[in-house]
């Protein structure tokens, strides 16, 4: 089973960071450190977490597909302290994985949907067809009762609206699509182009197409609109001419609640395959995921805060990743998150200890995240030869050395400082004490081998 060394990180961090709460009032961009979202409160949010395909729609071999269990997954999340997943949508009626499994091929059914399956006339898959002017009540229960527990829990949720990887992917996902013409009762055929793949259904070229897309995702925002800890995620890994879609619905979620009580942040992750993170930076989201380009698996580039940059090892392994891409990815401002095989219903193996590292680390920078004055803190790669530093220059320091068993400096500013070293292999914290620095370079040996973590902070402050 998973070792989660939570017990002497608590015990340091205890008088100074609670259990994440309930939220406390709708995300927003914090003005004062735009990487990184705040609420009510004020205080400066960072996300992170383990997110797996069926924790909306059940999904696994077998019709119907076998119930996931969403307390237990909740629980799986409390204990690694993750405060954020992705609720995943899937459009097609299957997901086969045999482009994904490689030892086996698998047919997972997928369900609920959003409309209800009224017939006449029986779909693809010989069950009743949608009828696309139906809301299927079940579906959207389900989706406020999630988000409503996962937020008892202090636990965010983004909203994923639509899917666009399956129809690339997948073979003939087209079929199974409830926009295909042979599944609907409504006369909607998206394969404007008749090449079998129907990504034109993201594309806007299908006037009603979009309606009915809109019409959900107003049915969606009325679901939830009131709860704090939503996001939305327009599209999972949909492709490059799916642009003008995604920004239209970003526009549209944004336009449509402004007649509600709250507004929430709205994202766009990569779009795959040949997708640009320029597109991501340029579109009018609050919050983006990015692709390999520019360094984010190993050498991830300092976030600027012209968005808040949620850092998705779903976009650039797939599954993968490993300790160092969690603290890289914190130490530059960003927000990691792990697309997690969890149970290995869908993919990957059940609770692969292969990924342990990941999960631990993400609830580890949490924990400093909550400790740390981190709207005052920015990505200071020049304060330290590890060139991994957030700071906020002179009063806290948090510095992360990938190399093991390897000094390091910090510039410092004089004063005196309190200090913590960690190891992120561990969990554990075996070296605290006080320290007089003057204005300069200063030079620090970890006590312990393999990667390390030091924090400093001010004893006037801390």
């Amino acid at each position: 089973m998973w070792r989660v060394h939570y017990g002497v990180l608590l015990g340091v961090f205890i008088m100074a960071a609670s259990r994440c709460g309930a939220a406390d009032g709708p995300l927003r961009v914090c003005e004062e450190n735009p990487r990184y979202f705040t609420d009510g409160s004020g205080r400066a949010i960072c996300l992170v977490g383990s997110h797996t395909w069926d924790s909306l729609q059940d999904m696994s071999p077998g019709d119907p597909p076998e119930a996931f269990g969403w307390e237990e997954y909740l629980d799986f999340l409390e204990r690694y302290h993750h405060n954020f997943i992705r609720l995943w949508r899937w459009e097609p009626v299957i997901w086969d994985t045999a482009a994904n499994r490689r030892d086996r091929e698998e047919i997972q059914t997928v369900a609920p949907h959003p409309w209800q399956r009224t017939g006449p006339g029986k779909a693809w898959d010989g069950k009743p067809r949608f009828d696309l002017s139906k809301f299927n009540e079940h579906y959207f229960k389900r989706l406020r009762e999630r988000v409503v527990s996962a937020g008892e829990r202090g636990i965010y949720v983004s909203v994923m609206l639509f899917e666009g990887w399956a129809l690339q992917r997948m073979e003939d996902a087209w079929s199974p699509h409830p926009f295909h013409p042979k599944n609907n009762i409504n006369g909607i055929g998206g394969d404007v182009d008749t090449d079998t793949k129907g990504v034109e259904v993201h594309q806007l070229k299908h006037r009603s197409i979009t309606e009915i897309q809109e019409a959900y995702v107003r049915k969606v925002i009325d679901t939830v609109n009131d709860l704090d800890n939503v996001l939305y995620e327009i599209s999972n890994e949909n492709h490059p001419g799916s642009t003008d879609f995604q920004y239209h619905m970003i526009r549209f979620i944004k336009e449509y609640e402004k007649s509600k009580p709250s507004q929430h942040p709205v994202g766009m992750t990569f779009q795959f395959k040949g997708g640009s993170n320029q597109t991501l930076f340029e579109s009018p989201a609050d919050w983006i995921s990015p692709n390999p380009e520019g360094g984010y698996r190993n050498n991830p580039p300092a976030a600027d805060g012209s968005k808040v940059i949620i850092n998705d090892t779903d976009h650039l392994w797939g599954i993968g990743g490993n300790q160092q891409w969690v603290w890289k990815s914190f130490l530059r401002g960003m927000n990691p998150i792990f697309m997690d095989p969890y149970a290995g219903v869908v993919l990957g193996e059940r609770f692969d200890p292969q990924w342990e590292p990941i999960r631990a680390s993400m609830g580890y920078t949490l924990r400093f995240g909550e400790r740390m004055n981190l709207a005052a803190m920015t990505p200071r790669n020049g304060l330290s030869s590890t060139k991994y530093c957030l700071a906020n220059p002179g009063a806290e320091y948090l510095v992360y050395q990938p190399e093991p068993d390897e000094e390091f400096t910090v510039k410092l500013e004089a004063g005196t400082y309190k200090y913590k070293w960690f190891n992120p292999s561990t969990g554990e914290a075996p070296e605290t004490g006080t320290l007089e620095a003057e204005a300069s370079e200063r030079s620090f040996a970890p006590p312990f081998s393999g990667d390390a973590v030091l924090y400093l902070v001010s004893a006037a402050t801390g």
